[in-house]
C-alpha cells in the first residue's frame, strides 16, 4: 500500500509542478496556487516520493518518508488555512482548494504509512 500510495503521490506531485511552472503565475486550472517556491517544493517531495515508491527496495524506508512527508503536507494544509501567505512564503498565498489537496495528500500519506507497518492492518475474523 505504502508503495502504491508514494507512485501514485509522487507523479501527481511531479505533474503539478511541472504544469505549475509551465503555467506563467496564472492560477492552475484557475483556482490552485502557482508560486514558483510551491512548485519546486511539489517536484522535490514528488521525485522523493516516485523514488520511494518506484526504485526504492527497502519497505521501513519508504513508510518513514512517506509518513514524513504526510505529515510536512497534512501541516502545510493546517496552516494554509490560518495563514495562506505561510509567512511570506507563497506570495500568492494559498485557496481553499490548495489547503484541501494538501491536508487529504498528507492524512492518505498517514494512513498509507501506518496501514503497511507490520501489525497496521486489522485482520477481519
Amino acid at each position: 500500500m505504502v508503495r502504491t500510495y508514494a507512485r501514485v503521490a509522487g507523479t501527481t506531485l511531479l505533474l503539478l509542478g511541472i504544469a505549475g511552472l509551465l503555467a506563467d503565475s496564472q492560477p492552475l486550472l484557475g483556482v490552485l496556487n502557482v508560486d514558483p517556491g510551491e512548485n519546486i517544493i511539489h517536484l522535490l517531495t514528488g521525485t522523493l516520493l516516485a523514488y520511494e515508491g518506484f526504485l526504492q527496495r527497502d519497505e521501513m524506508e519508504a513508510r518513514i518518508v512517506v509518513f514524513a512527508l504526510g505529515l510536512f503536507y497534512l501541516l502545510v494544509g493546517l496552516i494554509g488555512f490560518v495563514v495562506p501567505n505561510l509567512f511570506g512564503l507563497l506570495p500568492s498565498g494559498l485557496s481553499i482548494i490548495d489547503d484541501l489537496i494538501h491536508l487529504t495528500l498528507g492524512a492518505s500519506g498517514v494512513a498509507a504509512a501506518e496501514l503497511s507497518r507490520p501489525g497496521g492492518r486489522k485482520q477481519g475474523k
